[in-house]
């Protein structure tokens, strides 16, 4: 018999920290001589204000619906969502650079925030329908054409870092038997795109060339060596790496190609390109141990990192609340991954586990990015750290994806500790 178990109130109570915790550093970072008030709807943290009290209605919304519904109509919800992407080339707004947001008067909306709650709907549902395993080539086919239809309609935008997060969907592939081979795959492809960009296609050539001989060294004793194998692998990795600077100055803008530069050390640029990493790192390294106290940060106030209250949200955290507040925030955030993780493998139906590794994985990649973006050990793509960058369609995004599963985990069939 199926009856709601109740809430997990632990998932909902770190969810509050974050968010709250997010409002105080929006506060700190929008904070001017102009503001009126906590609630002052002219500056950003009045605005977030008001959308945190929209998001806490959304959540009511989304745990009075019928938890059925979610996985009924995934399907429909998945197709409104991608006409919703395709909309954005006739309709859409741009700004920074990137066609991304519907305009509705002073108010926008980005629609790939929620793009990523419907096509784990849709990847969940899929699975749960074929009840696959994932080791038949045509299910992997259909999958991956669930998952990468969103991405490939938000790259042109262009949007990179929202198409990224769609390598978040391999976490509940793998999780339901895709083989480990694709994850290897595509490390190797980053591993040979880096290598390349550093050393040169000829350098990577030689490499690739010794690598293969010593793996066949070691695997002389063998009696199936497998010779063909090794040299399909050796010519694919070593045409790769050819096709590795075509790709990179033709499919990449300059802006991109100057993040990645900087990143790998190939360009100093502290003044232009690599401005925000240069003065986030300052900001962060400047608040030692317990920071400088809320709303004192000297780089924050003299406004020298930019957008500082969306994408570069954690700058202010190591600035004003030190390594300790930086430490606490990284807690709390592993802390909402585990538990989540947990929730996603007790679900007794396939379609709420699939849902849940799938939040996982987008909730680990923002964090994971975004955080090491701020720090500048990935180049700066423009992905919002979840429940602190200043945004409503950010945070009602992250809302929708996390309380569709706690109402998912609120009617699984039977619980399990």
């Amino acid at each position: 018999m199926n009856k709601s178990i109740g809430f997990d109130w632990l998932t909902i109570l770190l969810f509050l920290l974050l968010v709250f915790f997010g409002w105080v550093n929006i506060y700190s970072a929008s904070l001017n001589e102009a503001s009126q008030g906590f609630l002052d709807l002219s500056q950003a943290y009045g605005r977030q204000a008001m959308f945190i009290g929209l998001s806490l209605v959304l959540i009511i919304f989304i745990l009075s619906i019928e938890a059925k519904f979610y996985e009924r109509f995934a399907s429909v919800i998945y197709l409104v969502s991608l006409l919703s992407l395709i909309g954005l080339f006739v309709f859409g707004k741009t700004i920074s650079g990137a066609t991304s947001w519907y305009a509705f008067g002073s108010f926008s909306l980005q629609p790939s925030e929620f793009a990523k709650a419907a096509t784990a709907l849709a990847l969940a549902k899929y699975l749960s329908d074929i009840q696959t395993n994932m080791k038949s080539f045509k299910h992997q086919l259909g999958a991956f054409l669930i998952i990468f239809l969103p991405a490939l309609i938000i790259v042109p935008q262009p949007d990179p870092g929202s198409a990224l997060v769609y390598a978040a969907f391999f976490f509940p592939l793998y999780r339901e038997g895709l083989s480990g081979g694709y994850l290897l795959v595509g490390l190797s492809l980053v591993v040979l795109f880096v290598c390349t960009l550093l050393f040169s296609a000829v350098w990577v050539t030689i490499g690739v060339i010794v690598l293969a001989l010593i793996i066949l060294l070691f695997n002389r004793k063998k009696k199936k060596k497998h010779y063909s194998r090794y040299l399909i692998v050796s010519t694919i990795a070593i045409l790769f790496s050819f096709s590795v600077n075509y790709i990179f100055h033709n499919m990449f803008e300059q802006r991109h190609r100057d993040r990645f530069n900087i990143v790998l050390g190939k360009e100093v640029d502290s003044k232009g390109i690599g401005y925000n990493t240069n003065q986030s790192e300052i900001a962060i390294g400047s608040g030692g141990w317990t920071g400088k106290g809320w709303t004192q940060g000297t780089q924050t106030k003299g406004n020298f990192v930019p957008e500082q209250h969306t994408d570069y949200i954690f700058s202010t955290v190591g600035e004003e609340w030190g390594f300790a507040g930086s430490a606490a925030v990284i807690l709390l955030f592993v802390a909402l991954l585990i538990r989540l993780t947990f929730l996603a493998e007790r679900q007794k139906s396939q379609f709420s586990r699939v849902y849940g590794y799938s939040i996982v994985g987008i909730f680990f990649i923002h964090f994971l990015v975004n955080i090491g973006m701020v720090i500048g050990i990935f180049p700066t793509v423009g992905i919002p750290l979840p429940f602190f960058s200043y945004g409503g369609s950010g945070l009602w995004g992250f809302t929708i994806l996390l309380f569709i599963f706690v109402k998912l985990d609120s009617n699984r069939k039977a619980a399990y500790y």
